[in-house]
């Protein structure tokens, strides 16, 4: 059964300052925003995404008013913002909602990439999704959208190519006067530099190997790695070798920060014969803890996550002020084998700084100090203003 749901402005202005709960015509009780939505078979990985993407205040007041996109003639546009409405709405027949018109629309706008009965990751879905919204959203005169608005920010790319790599390039008929010479002799030892400016919706985390040590009792131990030293890949001195397209060392650094930063800590390795999990805990962990258990529960410092301290950010312009401090809004975690596990997420209610853990439609209210309790997946961070 489809519903028209319609918010004034004036109701998603209010929305965050709502502690109500709200009955459905089921008689069942919940709270607005934090509704459960059913796992058709094997879409977790899209309703973690979702429950994220529903705590990006300025996405969510957008897709609120469908005015903001009436012009669009994109079903996928119309599906999510229908689906934002009925999570958002304080008089739902039930208090947990079916994604199944969206599913459809995502099915038919991805070619069944991702489909109904076949799990995925979130981390692909989210950019998928994000890059299609922005895509059959943006206006022609200029590329932008409330995707880019919310997510964009950018980076300097920094790349070196040895020699017998140049040659390729020309071979390619790639521009070999966009390269720098920073190093000539014969070619085989000539590098050759190349700057660019890059756009990021999300940025991706590569976390250690990991180390397994023995402690007294002969149990494994896998260490902590701290949030900032994998960060440090975006300092604009760590070095990052590729092979793919070609053999080049790569160096990024920030240039400018998003109003909403996404993370990824890159744990699923792919081999020749099967997908490799990376158990090591991407936590916001500032200093190194051993674990004998990895469900041993961390403190996760989820405010003030302060970048300026471990990478080195632009100079703000005149009048501007460097806003780099950011608190956690969603915390996706993956739990169990790579090609089996299923996902859930922490996320935040804003009215009333509650954190809620959210699987399909299992929805039930944790401690701050629990979201860090599995292995973090994808984040999403709200830059403070």
């Amino acid at each position: 059964m489809c519903m028209h749901v319609w918010f004034t402005k004036e109701q998603v202005e209010q929305l965050d300052k709502n502690k109500q709960w709200s009955r459905a015509l089921d008689g069942s009780d919940y709270l607005p925003g934090m509704v459960g939505l059913n796992n058709i078979k094997e879409t977790d990985f899209v309703n973690v995404t979702i429950q994220s993407l529903m705590r990006v205040t300025p996405l969510r007041n957008f897709f609120l008013i469908p005015e903001n996109y009436q012009h669009c003639k994109s079903p996928l546009v119309h599906r999510f913002g229908e689906l934002t409405r009925k999570i958002w709405h304080a008089r739902n027949f039930k208090g947990q909602v079916s994604p199944h018109e969206f599913l459809q629309a995502v099915m038919k706008a991805s070619k069944k990439r991702f489909r109904i009965g076949a799990q995925s990751n979130p981390v692909e879905f989210m950019s998928w999704l994000l890059n299609t919204l922005h895509a059959d959203l943006r206006t022609t005169k200029k590329n932008t959208s409330i995707i880019y608005d919310c997510f964009q920010g950018e980076l300097e790319v920094i790349k070196q190519i040895p020699g017998n790599s140049i040659s390729e390039k020309k071979e390619n008929g790639d521009n070999p006067n966009a390269f720098q010479i920073t190093d000539v002799g014969s070619e085989h030892n000539t590098i050759m530099t190349e700057t660019s400016r890059m756009p990021f919706l999300m940025l991706g985390l590569d976390l250690p190997p990991p180390p397994l040590f023995k402690d007294v009792m002969e149990k494994n131990i896998i260490p902590q790695v701290p949030l900032f030293n994998i960060l440090k890949k975006f300092d604009g001195e760590l070095v990052t070798e590729v092979v793919r397209p070609r053999v080049a060392r790569m160096r990024y650094r920030v240039t400018r920060l998003p109003r909403y930063l996404i993370l990824h800590m890159r744990r699923f390795t792919k081999n020749n014969f099967f997908v490799e999990k990376n158990p090591t805990l991407g936590n916001l962990v500032l200093q190194c803890l051993m674990l004998t258990d990895i469900t041993v529960p961390v403190n996760f410092p989820v405010k003030n996550l302060e970048l300026k301290d471990y990478i080195p950010l632009p100079t703000p312009k005149e009048n501007e002020k460097l806003r780099s401090k950011y608190d956690l809004i969603a915390n996706i975690v993956h739990d169990g084998k790579p090609e089996e596990g299923f996902y859930r997420v922490f996320v935040q209610r804003k009215s009333e700084e509650l954190w809620y853990e959210m699987q399909d439609l299992h929805v039930s209210e944790t401690l701050p100090q629990m979201v860090a309790l599995s292995e973090a997946y994808m984040q999403i961070y709200e830059q403070q203003q």
